[in-house]
């Protein structure tokens, strides 16, 4: 039985911490979850038919934990499972003395007093108290003398009635995506104090993992905590998904520091798991520790610096398109979108709940055009069959319906409307999404870019510059792209050439270029340090087969974008603009698959996977990678060449990049898996999550160079 994805493992582990952490009755009956129990949370399925009555309550949630539920779980999730009310713990509460209280936060000093507040008086009938990680032993103890201070009988103390930690101290915005919770720094409240009281310091979203780790500004104290952080959060991430590791490394960078520290928690996790089983085997799920390496995920760890390319690069698959342009986050996304004869700023969540997104995500944008246009067909065609046998004018008026001649119209129009009406909802959003990515793609000529960074080793200057001054293919037009486009535009190209392939003239001009766009060169000039000290030449990963392109005369992708300018001129019509013609901006957007290749993570994984396929070359560059077992005994542990035991093969691996990842690596790694689960003749699943410290939009990584550059 396959393994179920990280998103089903946290919303299991998610919808038990509602229910009071009640234990499903199946679970003696579950199959192994892994080699060890998580500490305080049941890592078995969620069980609805076994649950005893709904209990109604209240959530408190911080910051950090809101952002946890807002990638797993919908508002609607939370009153299915009871849950009335959910408030920020740091803002003032009504007390609701006969209702009992999940808290739902992450173990700080902050936190603790104000739950110590909330105990004194009591604001709810019980107090069921999850922590995101760990909570330090200082702090339970602290919470405890708070408790005791303010109550010395203690009896408020025995509202508590659980308290654990969860290790779902993570983001999971797609099935086999993750990052970590984002860096939080302590600051000066920017409020002026009380008369006499003292100044308060606030949290604030702190400096990119990338930019603390590559600072010769940080301090040793300052990258240390940044290396235990970054352990602390993939070990829960280990720990959620129920399985022991083999880790694997390159030598001598941050990758290397992070893969110590999680081995020897994962060691320490496994000796204590295994004294309160009173000595029982750490087999677990898989076994003596001799088994084969099919058996036992792989773990990569890998630093940004290997590849920045693929951070910096326009994209045209639907997601990453998204997500650069639109500022995808927590999978929420604002567009402007028709109504009442204007445009009007909406915000939607799209998820892998949203069968158009599950499915299109990491399509090419023409397919995803042809896809909406297909759909609505489909809407149209089930809408009409209904309204044909319920005999009403509109499926949304369901008042129409005459349920005394036909009881048959009843369970039609009961069964039927309601997924009718959330799918035209689902298509309506995406509708929005495409008609603003047009604009933009059209604007900034996105797909220009995108076409020319594909094969940027082999561009000449001029067609670079050309791109970067928006000359397009159509006639008398010019785009118009930001200083941000041209300057990734830049460092792409700089990137993808080998060394001292760039005449030290033409990299001047371009620099000239960018001041005179107004572009902060910065990240520029960080960039070529970086390249002076590392060895870069990997990152010119070019395309196995040129993109295809289909000419202004036809083909099924011209037909895709076609039928959906017709679509988005209807739906602004209907919403009461005119005069806007979608055809025009769609009559300058490329049509072309994007060519397959292997970027360079893709293919260091692809070398320790499934060596039997990989490149000389990558192969060459990992039989050095570090080895970690944290299963063996301490005698045949620690870090050891791969080479020395020989290479092996993997079915299911987690990939982990420290510094940043994106959508464009993420996308092209689950089509290397998919690639891989196609021609294995034995028809095993290759399944592969990708994961990093933070996910960063091209602009958020853009900056986070220049800061290193300034």
């Amino acid at each position: 039985m396959a393994r179920p994805t990280l998103l089903h493992s946290q919303t299991q582990a998610l919808l038990t911490l509602l229910n009071l952490d009640h234990t499903p009755a199946s679970t003696s009956t579950a199959p192994s979850t892994g080699p060890f129990p998580r500490p305080s949370t049941p890592s078995t399925a969620f069980d609805e038919t076994a649950q005893p009555p709904l209990v109604w309550k209240v959530l408190i949630l911080d910051d950090l934990s809101k952002d946890i539920l807002a990638t797993s779980l919908r508002v609607q999730d939370l009153r299915d499972q009871g849950v009335t009310l959910h408030m920020q713990l740091h803002t003032p509460r009504p007390p609701l003395q006969d209702v009992p209280a999940i808290y739902f936060v992450s173990p700080t000093l902050a936190n603790i007093r104000r739950i110590a507040e909330d105990l004194s008086p009591p604001l709810y009938s019980s107090y069921h108290i999850s922590f995101t990680s760990s909570l330090p032993r200082s702090l339970l103890e602290e919470l405890a003398s708070l408790i005791l201070a303010n109550d010395p009988t203690g009896e408020t103390g025995r509202l508590i009635t659980s308290v654990h930690d969860q290790f779902l101290d993570f983001l999971v915005p797609s099935p086999n995506l993750f990052s970590l919770l984002p860096r939080r720094d302590v600051v000066p409240s920017a409020e002026p104090a009380k008369k006499g009281a003292k100044a308060r310091d606030v949290e604030v979203e702190g400096k990119p993992s990338y930019v603390v780790l590559n600072d010769p500004r940080s301090g040793e104290v300052e990258i240390e905590e940044e290396v235990e952080r970054v352990a602390k959060g993939l070990f829960s991430v280990v720990v959620t998904m129920g399985f022991v590791p083999i880790i694997r490394c390159p030598r001598g960078n941050a990758a290397e520091m992070i893969a110590r520290k999680l081995d020897a928690k994962l060691r320490d996790h496994i000796a204590s798991t295994t004294n309160q089983r009173g000595g029982a085997s750490r087999d677990g799920a898989y076994g003596a520790d001799g088994l084969s390496s099919l058996q036992r995920p792989l773990l990569v760890i890998l630093d940004r610096n290997v590849d920045l390319v693929p951070m910096l690069s326009h994209s045209w698959t639907y997601q990453a398109l998204v997500h650069d342009v639109l500022d995808l986050k927590l999978n929420r996304v604002s567009v402007e979108s028709p109504e009442n004869g204007k445009l009007q700023k909406k915000s939607y969540d799209i998820d892998s709940k949203d069968f158009f997104w599950a499915k299109n995500a990491g399509n090419p944008f023409p397919q995803v055009a042809e896809d909406i246009d297909a759909e609505l067909g489909r809407y149209k065609a089930d809408a009409a069959e209904i309204t044909r046998s319920t005999g009403v004018s509109d499926v949304n008026d369901v008042s129409q319906i005459d349920f005394s001649s036909n009881a048959a119209n009843l369970k039609t129009a009961i069964t039927a409307l309601p997924e009718l009406t959330a799918r035209k909802h689902t298509l309506d959003t995406h509708m929005n999404i495409a008609t603003a990515l047009l604009q933009a793609i059209k604007e900034r000529s996105l797909d220009n870019l995108f076409q020319v960074e594909e094969t940027a080793a082999r561009q000449p200057k001029a067609v670079v510059i050309n791109t970067m001054k928006g000359v397009t293919d159509e006639p008398g037009q010019i785009a118009h792209p930001t200083p941000e486009d041209q300057l990734r535009l830049v460092i792409i190209y700089y990137l993808s050439v080998p060394d001292n392939a760039m005449p030290k003239e033409d990299l001047a001009e371009l620099t000239n270029l960018l001041k005179e766009a107004g572009a902060d060169v910065a990240a520029l000039e960080y960039v070529k340090k970086v390249r002076e000290v590392t060895r870069m030449t990997m990152m010119a990963t070019q395309p196995a087969v040129a993109a295809q392109t289909q000419g202004s005369g036809g083909g099924e992708w011209t037909k895709g974008f076609g039928a959906l300018g017709s679509r988005i001129t209807d739906r602004l019509r209907e919403g009461g603009i005119t005069g806007v013609g979608l055809d025009n901006i769609i009559s300058g957007v490329k049509n072309f698959l994007p060519a397959r290749k292997e970027l360079t993570v893709t293919r260091l994984v692809e070398a320790l996977m499934e060596p039997s396929t990989a490149s000389t070359q990558a192969l060459s560059d990992t039989d050095d990678y570090l080895l970690f077992d944290p299963r063996a005994t301490r005698a045949r542990g620690g870090a050891q060449p791969q080479h020395q035991k020989g290479r092996a093969q993997y079915g299911e691996g987690v990939v982990f990049v420290v510094g940043g990842g994106g959508y464009v690596e993420y996308g092209n790694l689950m089509e290397w898996a998919q690639r891989g689960r196609d021609r294995d003749r034995d028809g095993r699943e290759k399944r592969v999550t990708y994961g990093s410290t933070e996910i960063l939009s091209p602009t958020t990584f853009t900056r986070a160079l220049a800061a290193l550059g300034a």
